[in-house]
Formats: C-alpha cells, structure tokens, sequence
C-alpha cells in the first residue's frame, strides 16, 4: 500500500526488525499498538550510538563527553517542542511515561488547591488520569467530578458546563483520544468552555500523538502529557508540556540533584525551566532515542502516516463489524474513531479469544485496559481491542478478522 512518494507501508516495515520475527511458523501480525509500538531501526541504533560516542551524564561537567550528551538531550528537547507545536522548548519536561507526568501535575499543582477544589474528569479516562487525582483528593480533601458521556464517548456538555459554572473545578483532565472507544473529543472547544470558567486543562495525549498533528498552542492546553513508547520511541520516555507561566509558579515535583540552582545548611533554590522538574540524571539515551523517532516520523511523512493508520481503522471497523453477534465500542461511524477498535463477542471471554489469535501470531489486547469506570458503565468487564500502528497492513486485518471468526466458531462449539 502506497499513499504517497513520500510514505510507503513496504518500506516503513523493513525499518523495524521485530517484524521479522515468526511465531510458530506465522508471520508476527502485530496490532496492540496502543498498548506499545515497535522501534524503528534508526531509534535502535541511536540508542547504541549514544552510549558508544557520547555518554555522559548532562548539566553537570565541561568535558566533552558531558557536553555532548547535553547537547543531544536538548535538541531531543527542541523537536519534541516543535512536535507538539509548543511556544518555548522549556515548556517541555522529561518523565517516564505520561502516568509520571500526570502525577507531577497533580502533585505540583496539587500544592495550589484547597479543600472543596475540584477536578473534573470524563468517565472514559484511563486509571493514570484517574488514581493520582484520588491521591491527591485524600492528601487535599478536593473532589473528583465525572463528566457523562455516552456509549459512543460523545460528552454530556450541559453537564459539563454545569460542573465548571459552580466555580470549583480548578482542572479539567480528559484524554485526548480514548483508548478503548477510539473517539476524538473535540479538545479546542473543550479547552475554550474550561477556560470561560476559570478551569485549566490537561490533556492526556498517550494515544493522541501516534494518531494526529497536536498543537498545544492552538488547543490552548495548559498541560499535556504523551509516553514516548507509543510513538516508536523508547521505553521508559514521557513528556510533559505545560505553559511558561505555570511551570514558573508551580513547585518542583521531585528533590534531588539537577534541579538546584544552589542549596545551604537553610534551604535551597530550584532551578531554573525546565531542569527544575527534572530532578537525578535523566535516561539520557532513551530521550534521544525519542528525538530520533519523532524526526523518524517526520521523514517518513508524518501526515501521510496518519491518513494511512486512520484507513486502516475505519477498513477495521467495518471489517469487524461483519462478524456475527459483535458489539463495538465507541463511535458506529468509522470516520469518528481513530487509532483503535474494541468489542465484545457474545458467548466468547477475550481472554480465551486473544490467547487463541497469539498462538497464531496475532497480537491483540484483552481485558479492562487500565479503564475499569469505563467497562462498568458500558456493561461489560472486559473486551478485545484491536490497534493500529504505521507498519499495519489491510491484509493483516483482513488474516486477524477472519482468525477471529474461526475462533469464535470454536469457542462457541
């Protein structure tokens, strides 16, 4: 399949080694791309470069190994900064993940709330954009309000406009992208209506960025968070963006080395944006492996890519739809969902379907998906969810698909 000169599904393939990999004799299909992607070669490589050529720990020493590793973790830095479309490159912090860097959001700016304040949520966000705002309910005495939606994950915006009308809601924290209904809440206007109502808002990108162009300036976000393992970097990689100001006013989330301008016998300093938030010496080579596969994702044709992946999604939807006694999740019209489709077939347990589908090699996810209020809400306690990422091919849906039917047939005796 070819989109355009630029981008090529043949090409890209041969770019990631695991894909080679067989599994019981069958070619590896893999499609649980939300749960994590595959790493391109050149990421891969850049790992090994880092540590061959300039290892060294950052902000801390004027030899030239120090220097380059400095040097190569801030221009990882500046391209996430121009990924995401921000303002200044010291709005972006490194974390772990995006679960980090929600937690420095709820701790940092937990510190400005007071009791009674309240965060609101949507009902179909994941358990990182849920427990740290419950921590921070019992350190703070604040309160969690939950936004409706319905079964497609269209929000109830009366509702919303009544909780954020009572004045209390210091945050709104909604994702980006479910990762379990697929649908794309329409985050500007979302971002317009918490701000009418003085409530900031964090958007929990983790799925997001693989799928669409993000600008955080034209979003208006004041926090928004991504793993970088989602988008073909590596594990262990996060990113928090936040606006200048706020993270000027907000304390540091963690003490420690790095994030000092000077300490006394009597206190000490933070130092300036952004190493005031990043505190001990970061995973050096896994941020620049990061700034490799955003770049990675450029030069492949970032736009073309994500028309490719959302194709392939939309062909998914109605492929699967085409399967006996299967109940979708999220939006009934293909073109309203992006990134992933999740369902339930009657009489079949997801957990027997995807075990069955993983020893022909075919990789999908079963369970809650770390989105337990959701399922609840939905009447079920769990589904099958089938994600797409750049290297996926019609054709391997079209093997899963009919994979799936004959283990329904199974399973259903």
């Amino acid at each position: 399949m070819q989109t355009s000169m630029k981008f090529n599904v043949g090409t890209i393939r041969r770019q990631f080694p695991i894909l080679k990999r067989k599994v019981s004799g069958q070619a590896l299909i893999y499609l649980d791309n939300a749960a994590t992607t595959h790493k391109p070669r050149v990421v891969l490589e850049s790992l090994v470069a880092f540590y061959s050529e300039k290892n060294g720990n950052v902000h801390r020493g004027f030899h030239p190994l120090a220097e380059a590793a400095t040097e190569a973790l801030e221009d990882s830095r500046k391209v996430v900064a121009k990924f995401l479309s921000a303002r200044f490159s010291h709005e972006i912090i490194f974390t772990k993940n995006a679960t980090e860097a929600i937690n420095l959001v709820a701790r940092s700016f937990g510190t400005t709330l007071k009791p009674g304040d309240e965060i609101a949520l949507s009902m179909m966000e994941h358990h990182s954009n849920i427990v740290p705002w419950f921590q921070l309910n019992e350190a703070k005495k604040t309160k969690v309000r939950w936004i409706p939606i319905d079964p497609e994950g269209t929000l109830d915006f009366p509702r919303l406009e009544k909780f954020l009308s009572s004045g209390k809601v210091r945050l709104l924290s909604i994702t980006g992208l479910s990762n379990v209904l697929g649908c794309l809440p329409p985050l500007k206007k979302i971002s317009k209506i918490a701000h009418a109502h003085g409530s900031k808002i964090l958007i929990d990108a983790a799925q997001l960025a693989g799928h669409a162009k993000i600008d955080v300036q034209d979003i208006d976000a004041d926090f928004l968070v991504f793993s970088g393992h989602k988008i073909y970097g590596p594990n262990g990689t996060g990113v928090l963006y936040a606006k200048e100001k706020i993270l000027e006013e907000l304390p540091p989330f963690l003490g420690g080395g790095g994030m000092i301008q000077s300490v006394t016998t009597e206190g000490f300093i933070p130092a300036e944006l952004p190493r005031k938030f990043e505190a001990g010496t970061p995973a050096v080579a896994d941020i620049v492996g990061l700034g490799e596969a955003v770049k990675w994702f450029w030069d492949n044709g970032q736009t073309e890519a994500f028309e490719h992946m959302q194709a392939l999604i939309e062909y998914a939807h109605i492929k699967l739809s085409s399967i006996p006694s299967i109940r979708i999740l999220g939006p009934s019209d293909p073109k309203k969902r992006s990134g992933n489709v999740s369902f339930a077939i009657k009489g079949v347990h997801p957990h027997d379907l995807t075990e069955i589908l993983g020893r022909k090699g075919i990789c999908l996810r079963a369970g809650h998906h770390c989105t337990q209020p959701l399922h609840k809400f939905l009447g079920i306690n769990a589904s099958t969810r089938l994600s797409v990422g750049i290297y996926n091919t019609k054709e391997e849906i079209d093997v899963c698909v009919e994979e799936i039917k004959k283990a329904v047939k199974l399973l259903n005796g």
